[in-house]
């Protein structure tokens, strides 16, 4: 019971570490190398792209959905895909995919002349599912060593969440100190008592026993 108890809060908070890291923005810099635009049909990884640009079909699987191509600061490689949020999960509230494309596709540079930019995102590169994370906003930076904004939105969100799940915890804490610890005691009690009669009525059934066999 206690390793089942300790694999299902590791695993718990795990699952919770994953969301936020998934759903919370984050910001590369990188080069812009190309834009693009490409027909996807989501299968089994439709959890991980959006249902559409706002205004669209929400039940058409198969469209058109743009793509920007980077090199990062590290010079290793990284895909977004360019989708509006609309008004579902996550709440970023993203419309404006056109604009943003022609946003990327103005600052595409080559080796030569490098032009660094920072891309805010959500989400991950998931090469074997296809899976690629969402390009939320770009915009020009001095160099590939440039500083990155401060998460602030990413601090309130785990400050509240932190706040929320402690308030629950505590809460939690004294229900269970005030209503299902003292039942878990007398129910202890209760059975203590119960092999205590056990044991006693065992106890003089063996002395009854003992002494029938010596009067025969």
């Amino acid at each position: 019971m206690f390793y089942a108890k300790w694999l299902f809060i590791i695993v718990f908070w795990t699952l919770i570490g994953a969301f936020f890291h998934y759903t919370l923005p984050q910001v590369d810099i990188a080069r812009i190398t190309d834009t693009y635009e490409k027909r996807v049909n989501p299968g089994s990884n439709a959890l991980f792209w959006s249902a559409g640009d706002g205004g669209s079909a929400s039940d058409v699987t198969e469209r058109d959905v743009f793509f920007i191509q980077t090199r990062l600061a590290n010079d290793s490689v990284m895909v977004f895909r360019n989708e509006d949020t609309g008004w579902i999960w996550p709440p970023y509230f993203k419309f404006d995919t056109s604009n943003l494309q022609a946003e990327a596709a103005d600052l595409r540079s080559t080796v030569a002349d490098p032009q660094y930019v920072a891309i805010r995102h959500y989400g991950w590169r998931f090469e074997f599912l296809s899976i690629f994370p969402n390009a939320v906003s770009v915009w020009p930076v001095d160099g590939p060593d440039a500083s990155k904004p401060i998460p602030w939105v990413s601090g309130i969100v785990l400050t509240l969440f932190t706040a929320l799940a402690y308030g629950i915890w505590v809460r939690w804490r004294r229900f269970r100190m005030a209503r299902i610890d003292p039942k878990l005691e007398e129910i202890q009690d209760s059975w203590e008592a119960t092999e205590d009669a056990v044991a006693e009525k065992s106890s003089k059934l063996r002395q009854w026993w003992a002494r029938k066999r010596r009067q025969y």
